[in-house]
């Protein structure tokens, strides 16, 4: 058996111990799955009956088992409320796609962007290409110098907090931009500018952290020896980026990318909530409020199957990168 293939195995593994820990999780909730379904006016034996209706009287490792041999035929079953899963997905996936989509290429995009400069302003390849006066090498590596402290400070914050501010400061003090979504008929926001704070407080602590690796990765790849002979025979600083440093440095941007999916995706969950965005974060919150499990459980499952189709990505770029350097 190949490594890549006993890695799928053991991601594979992780999620179905993932998926298990939710079930647990969401049946030590207090509360009543049949009496957040009927209300509070519902009867005891109302109750019980409703709970024998979903199948929550059986032990929970039977109820897990048939919820994965569902899953396994493609179906997620029915909420306890008696809507489809599948048909639940299906509407609420697509906007917090748009949304995780958008926050993920602004943070590509930027974290490239501002990565590339801070590696080239400071003794990384700036320095190594000696392509630069010593007085304009000088002032970017003082331009860039506070890329540090912002970045931190942007990785550092979580999504809820900066979400809080975002709103405190572009809907509430100047009236710049809304705080909460308006869903059309499509189930998408009816303003393209009710996607600008949601994205930017999923973006922001990302393009931090990602900037930082970027920077990492490319100082790190423009220490190799072929970097300074291409220097040597004279080629640009953007052509010896592009060609010679970029590929090496791919593998660990990549893989910092892939994980940046999984981060998108649990911070929309909560952004989602704060902006009231129709997405899988209302989903989830319902859920969770209902003791839903199977809901939860659908949510997390397909979460962690976009994480780990990204990082089958990452694996197979790494490995290509390798076979190139042997």
């Amino acid at each position: 058996m190949s490594s890549f293939a006993r890695l799928l195995l053991r991601r594979i593994a992780l999620l179905i111990a993932l998926l298990a820990t939710v079930f647990v999780a969401v049946d030590l909730l207090p509360g009543s799955t049949g009496r957040a379904v009927l209300g509070r006016e519902a009867t005891e034996q109302q109750v019980a009956a409703k709970e024998h209706e979903l199948g929550l009287d059986r032990p929970l490792p039977v109820r897990f088992l048939d919820w994965v041999s569902g899953v396994l035929t493609g179906d997620f079953g029915q909420t306890a409320r008696g809507r489809s899963i599948n048909d639940l997905l299906a509407d609420k996936f697509p906007p917090t796609l748009l949304l995780g989509g958008l926050a993920l290429l602004l943070t590509v995009v930027l974290s490239l962007l501002l990565g590339a400069c801070w590696a080239a302003g400071r003794d990384g390849i700036a320095g190594r290409a000696r392509v630069e006066a010593t007085g304009r090498a000088r002032l970017r590596r003082g331009l860039t110098s506070g890329l540090e402290p912002a970045t931190t400070m942007a990785a550092a914050v979580p999504e809820f907090v900066l979400a809080t501010l975002l709103i405190s400061v572009f809907a509430l003090a100047t009236g710049w931009l809304p705080a909460v979504t308006i869903t059309g008929r499509s189930g998408f926001p009816v303003s393209a500018d009710m996607l600008v704070l949601p994205v930017l407080a999923l973006a922001i602590p990302q393009i931090g952290w990602n900037a930082r690796v970027v920077r990492a990765a490319l100082t790190g790849a423009a220490t190799a020896p072929h970097v300074e002979n291409a220097v040597l025979e004279g080629l640009s600083r953007p052509a010896v980026l592009v060609r010679h440093v970029l590929p090496f440095a791919a593998p660990t941007i990549v893989a910092s990318f892939a994980t940046t999916v999984g981060m998108v995706l649990g911070g929309s969950l909560v952004v989602e909530t704060i902006f009231n965005y129709p997405g899988l974060g209302a989903v989830l919150a319902g859920s969770v409020a209902d003791r839903d499990t199977s809901v939860v459980a659908a949510v997390v499952a397909l979460s962690g199957v976009v994480v780990m189709l990204m990082l089958a990505v990452a694996d197979g770029i790494r490995a290509r990168s390798l076979r190139g350097r042997g």
